[in-house]
């Protein structure tokens, strides 16, 4: 049995978006119908959706498309979407994916399952095999390790990934030639400008001399944007302290630490210190001295500026990349896509606290 449809609605706090589900039995019959035969059915089909619910994963929703209407037929295609937690970049991502799927693929015309890993390793690896068990003909992974948990679920099925959000997809062993994927697996790069950054920085703090740079190292993207960072102070002759951290709780006492040997901090994409960037950004305004970040949601959290991708944009061409695989186009032929529009981003209240003029940047 499959539940009809569904009702969604979300609200939105300062720094997040949590999205909340239920689900909503679609009774059919004239509504005319006496009330012994309307309980009858109602009872049915809260049954099922009783069912239905205590079979999903870690707090997600299965649905008949994104938008939550009706599918047209129970063999419409099967869209599996996984994302690694919940964060501000990451739901816009999910967001614009949503509303495109059914703009490019037609709100009742495919089968929709969204499940959140929660940051949980365990759980994705649940997630992942759960959409093959279901036999989804694509899975969509939202962040890096979600993308490495699908990739390691649909191994010996002919099941196609689709990745956003990955800075570096061949560090992260998903491809071994982004122009040519050949594991079944392609998807959305959001490979940062980490020059375009630093350039950024030396334009409004051309006073720092040496910065701090903070990230959880068992993050590839994280790892990988590091790298680029270091290799290019190291071309400037700019000096730098590395601190690693494994958890948000540790994010303070890191910030702290580099703060106190350093005049600026960078944090690239990484999804701990990114749960963190309200911390990081008050220890960083309390001493007076500039964040800079590799995404748009960090500077909203605190962080002074950065040179970013459009993450809504990102969502959409991942949509539309899913779309073409739904629609028979080989994923060998869908190239690994790169952002190559950025835009500046800054915070005037931290550059204010902080007295840093950014006023060439404000809209």
């Amino acid at each position: 049995m499959k539940l009809q449809g569904r009702e969604r609605w979300r609200w939105q706090n300062k720094h997040n978006l949590r999205s909340y589900h239920t689900y909503h039995c679609n009774m059919k019959g004239s509504i005319t119908m006496n009330l012994k035969h309307t309980l009858k059915r109602t009872f049915a089909a809260v049954g099922t959706a009783a069912l239905l619910f205590g079979m999903t994963a870690c707090g997600g929703d299965v649905q008949t498309s994104a938008s939550g209407t009706q599918a047209t037929t129970q063999d419409a295609p099967k869209v599996g979407l996984i994302q690694l937690m919940e964060h501000p970049s990451l739901d816009e991502i999910r967001t614009a994916i949503e509303a495109e799927l059914d703009a490019k693929l037609g709100e009742n015309a495919y089968q929709y399952d969204y499940q959140n890993a929660q940051g949980d390793t365990s759980t994705i690896a649940n997630i992942c095999q759960k959409f093959v068990a279901d036999d989804v003909d694509v899975i969509i992974a939202i962040a890096t390790n979600a993308a490495q948990g699908a990739a390691a679920a649909v191994k010996g099925t002919d099941i196609p990934v689709v990745f956003s959000a990955v800075t570096d997809p061949q560090a992260a062993g998903l491809v071994s030639d982004p122009e040519k994927p050949d594991a079944n697996i392609t998807g959305t790069s959001d490979a940062i400008p980490v020059e375009k950054i630093f350039d950024l920085a030396g334009e409004l703090t051309p006073d720092v001399k040496s910065y701090g740079l903070i990230y959880n190292n068992a993050e590839p993207n994280s790892v990988s944007v590091i790298e680029q960072t270091k290799a290019y102070l190291d071309s400037k002759g700019i000096s730098y302290v590395e601190s690693a951290v494994t958890a948000t709780g540790e994010v303070q006492t890191a910030a702290q630490s580099l703060l106190g040997q350093c005049d600026a901090v960078f944090a690239p994409i990484d999804n701990t210190v990114a749960s963190a960037m309200p911390v990081l950004a008050r220890e960083a305004i309390n001493v007076k001295k500039p964040v800079y970040v590799a995404a748009d949601s960090m500077v909203a959290d605190g962080g002074l500026a950065t040179v970013g991708v459009n993450y809504t944009q990102l969502g959409t061409q991942t949509a539309d990349m899913a779309a073409k695989v739904l629609q028979g186009t080989p994923v060998s032929e869908l190239p690994v896509e790169i952002l190559t529009e950025n835009a500046v981003v800054v915070n005037e209240e931290t550059a204010k606290a902080i007295g840093v003029d950014v006023s060439a940047y404000v809209k």
